[in-house]
């Protein structure tokens, strides 16, 4: 890989919206998928306990012999829990339901909201480099969340185009407030993503136009639409990208990975 498309340590990005069914872990595999396909290494962390990251990429519950849990829990390295998915260029390290009893397993364990950061760090010691680290974050602030956003150098949110967005949006605005003030200074908002836009809606239309009014070029110019290819992808196993490639949810993504990787190249210039 070029020097120019690899920066020297991973560009780590939490994945993240408080409220639920935004598509946040549609956006983790298909995203993570879509950066693969131009040409980057890139590493997904299922810190959901539902594990939905890990099982859309077809990684079996009986395959996950080491989780995001035994790191969390200092029982693993992050390298140890690394799976090769069937994607060539994405790694995943999986999630189970073990991983909703780490908060009171760690209950005042020391730098409890920093284990992510830490393992992720050894990682870049010890481990091949990736280009890209994606965060698939659990849709609730909880110790997992606030791990990731330390973890994190920034922020991507993917936003629902429906009545009360803007709304979960402000929380979860509070929220990097509340870890930039206390755990993680330097963490920023990559990006917003709209998603499920149906073209038909005009609800859709007047929720993005807020939208860009409010944040401006924090959001994406590609829209991720409604696709009923993009909802069965999971029930196989597999990306969108690789289910249908050529569907409109698909083309999105690749639109999309092609946006961020020239957005981080402008921001690494400017640094």
């Amino acid at each position: 890989m070029s020097e120019d498309k690899t920066p020297k340590t991973p560009r780590v990005l939490a994945i993240a919206n408080q409220k639920g069914g935004v598509g946040k872990t549609t956006t983790a595999i298909n995203l993570g998928t879509a950066l693969a396909a131009v040409g980057e290494k890139v590493l997904i962390l299922d810190i959901d306990p539902q594990g939905n990251a890990s099982t859309g990429l077809g990684v079996r519950r009986e395959h996950r012999s080491k989780t995001i849990y035994d790191v969390l829990l200092g029982e693993a390295q992050l390298q140890d829990a690394v799976i090769h998915t069937s994607v060539p260029g994405l790694d995943l390290a999986p999630a189970d339901a073990d991983l909703s009893g780490a908060e009171l397993e760690l209950g005042q364990s020391s730098r409890r909201s920093y284990r992510l950061r830490d393992a992720v760090a050894e990682l870049s010691r010890t481990a091949p480099s990736y280009s890209y680290i994606l965060i698939d974050c659990p849709p609730s602030l909880n110790l997992l969340t606030v791990n990731a956003m330390t973890a994190a150098d920034a922020v991507l949110v993917p936003l629902q185009c429906e009545f009360f967005a803007l709304e979960g949006l402000s929380q979860l605005m509070r929220t990097i407030d509340l870890v930039r003030g206390s755990l993680n200074p330097t963490l920023e908002i990559q990006g917003v993503v709209l998603t499920m836009f149906d073209r038909r809606n005009s609800l859709s239309e007047q929720v993005a136009a807020d939208v860009r009014n409010h944040f401006g070029d924090k959001v994406y110019k590609a829209v991720i639409p409604r696709n009923v290819r993009v909802s069965e992808a999971p029930s196989f196993g597999k990306p969108a990208l690789i289910y249908d490639l050529k569907c409109a949810g698909s083309q999105a993504y690749l639109k999309l990975a092609r946006e961020l990787v020239g957005r981080e190249r402008v921001g690494r210039s400017a640094a």
